[in-house]
């Protein structure tokens, strides 16, 4: 763990460092004129329990994460980005031109150094795990070196209005970024546009059979030293599997991703089985052919119904944690439902 007395200095070089070190026409110090041309706003906006002041649009934001990286992206703000960091896929192709403009200040997680060297005004990430000491240093000791932080709802929903959905929560991020980028008018579109694909999805529900006759599924985000990791009740593939109609298997299970034996994956004898492809971060087990292989070779599991029969389908796996690309997987799994009949 990093010493806090040492942190501390490097944090308030970063500090004293930000807002003057970029010489004029510098691309990643752009005007910092609202992106919708609004002018800046009073007030604050609210993550995970902290307070986010409203004021001049940051212009040199760092996004500790991917999926904070490509919610900036469609709001097109890559030019008030002054970092990137944890790429764990690549990025999509009509992300590729914006995320070519943005440094990547670590290729994995960032530390307190890597974030100083970049002299942000605005620090977002996905999750809270990514501002700890060792990492890119705590919320309460950027906030009080006057470096707000933004932290997904997602991550938090305890702290957020009791009954919202996680996919709710991603869209009141993209309205609260706006607010803060004055981009309000962009991520009201995004948002709108996303809550009707969630409507879309859900029209799926209603033709699925109630009750006991609802299909369960499991699903397999990765295969790691034999063991197989599901999606647990916590994580987004059970608001997905509500939305579209059917039941998650794990729904008991109060994790997000939790390690599981196969043999318990027999006992839950899931409908089908959705399998999240990580092909592209490239650890053992992680693609859906290598997930694939695994449940065929494994003397219980081959004898699933779901795997004689083939009911499978395959989705990217980054897209099964909240993202601004997981309603593509919701309608990947919506669309499933019906190609694999348990939707009239």
């Amino acid at each position: 763990m990093r010493h806090p007395t040492r942190l501390g200095i490097a944090l308030a070089v970063l500090l004293a460092t930000a807002g003057c070190s970029t010489a004029s026409g510098d691309r990643s110090a752009p005007d910092a004129r609202p992106a919708d041309g609004a002018s800046a706003v009073a007030g604050s906006v609210t993550s995970c329990g902290r307070e986010v002041p409203l004021g001049a649009s940051p212009k040199r934001a760092v996004a500790l994460d991917q999926s904070s990286t490509e919610t900036l992206l469609e709001l097109g703000l890559q030019d008030r980005m002054a970092g990137t960091a944890n790429l764990k896929t690549k990025i999509p192709a009509r992300y590729r031109a914006a995320y070519a403009e943005v440094p990547v200040i670590a290729p994995k997680i960032a530390t307190a150094e890597q974030l100083r060297a970049a002299t942000p005004d605005f620090v977002l990430a996905g999750s809270a795990d990514l501002f700890t000491q060792d990492r890119a240093g705590t919320r309460e000791e950027l906030d009080a070196l006057k470096v707000p932080t933004f932290v997904s709802a997602v991550d938090c929903p305890e702290r957020n209005q009791a009954g919202k959905t996680p996919f709710e929560l991603l869209f009141s991020d993209y309205e609260n970024l706006g607010k803060v980028f004055g981009a309000e008018k962009r991520a009201g579109v995004l948002a709108a546009d996303q809550r009707a694909a969630v409507a879309k999805a859900g029209a799926t529900a209603s033709k699925v059979p109630e009750g006991a006759d609802r299909p369960t599924v499991v699903y397999l985000y990765s295969v790691f030293n034999g063991m197989p990791y599901v999606a647990g009740g916590t994580g987004l593939p059970s608001e997905m599997s509500r939305i579209v109609g059917a039941q998650n298997a794990f729904d008991d299970v109060d994790e997000d991703w939790p390690e599981v034996s196969w043999e318990e994956v027999a006992k839950r004898d899931p409908d089908f089985i959705v399998i999240g492809d990580l092909s592209e971060r490239g650890r053992p087990g992680d693609s859906a052919a290598e997930k694939r292989a695994s449940m065929a070779a494994h003397p219980v599991i081959s004898r699933l119904a779901a795997v004689r029969g083939d009911k499978i389908l395959e989705v990217p796996g980054i897209e099964l944690d909240p993202s601004v690309r997981s309603v593509h997987t919701l309608g990947l799994i919506a669309d499933g439902m019906k190609d694999l009949g348990y939707a009239r």
